[in-house]
């Protein structure tokens, strides 16, 4: 990832978690560089995000009635519904209620929180045959097949105890950490974040294997080195 891009994705913090998908701005980062950091995630993030409802989260940032504007417009243009706001400046949550927004605000942090992964997890027991689509905003894990012409979307991990034939994207809202692992890892298309690959050709699986970005390229290894 170039600094640039790091950069965007400081700027605006797309994940999925216990309520849905939430989109966090910076608090203190110019208005337009905000826009553009967040056309640049909703680009990146692709069919992902079409047509799925957000949760803005702005902090203590104040939001003038144009700004709201302009960036309503942005995740229309994206087919992103934006369901609430959450914002401490007063003028940011009527901004959002006179867009006709629901607006909230910034609940009381406490004095201590648990830490680990925001994201839910999806278990499921079942194959998937062609056609088929199953996307989450946070982990999948599958027990069973992808045949080819599936497809597991995930904003986390996948994990596929089975074989994997079909497309797998982790990482769908940005997530370059995110992994994809299957006992027998021959996707059609593997995508991690923004990175596509797919297998080469005669790949035949054999082992479990899983897939990670590193140096800006996405790598396979066994599952379990010998």
């Amino acid at each position: 990832m170039s600094l640039e891009q790091q950069r965007m994705s400081d700027l605006v913090s797309i994940k999925g978690g216990r309520d849905g998908i939430r989109m966090t701005l910076d608090a203190a980062a110019p208005w337009d560089d905000l826009l553009k950091a967040l056309e640049y995630q909703l680009d990146q993030s692709g069919a992902f995000l079409s047509g799925a409802k957000v949760t803005v989260d702005v902090g203590d940032r104040p939001v003038t009635d144009q700004q709201l504007a302009a960036m309503l417009a942005l995740m229309q243009q994206h087919a992103v519904q934006p369901e609430s706001l959450v914002a401490s400046a007063r003028e940011s949550r009527n901004a959002a209620r006179s867009a006709g927004i629901i607006a909230r605000p910034v609940p009381a942090r406490p004095l201590t929180q648990a830490t680990g992964p925001e994201a839910e997890a999806l278990f499921l027991g079942k194959t998937l045959r062609s056609g088929q689509v199953v996307q989450f905003a946070g982990h999948i894990t599958l027990i069973g097949d992808v045949n080819a012409g599936a497809e597991l979307i995930a904003g986390g991990n996948v994990v596929v105890w089975g074989r994997l034939r079909g497309v797998v994207h982790a990482g769908a809202l940005g997530d370059r950490t995110s992994m994809v692992c299957a006992l027998e890892l021959t996707p059609t298309q593997l995508r991690i974040a923004d990175l596509i690959t797919r297998p080469p050709a005669g790949k035949s699986g054999g082992v479990p294997e899983y897939a990670r970005i590193e140096n800006n390229l996405i790598v396979v290894d066994p599952w379990i080195k010998r």
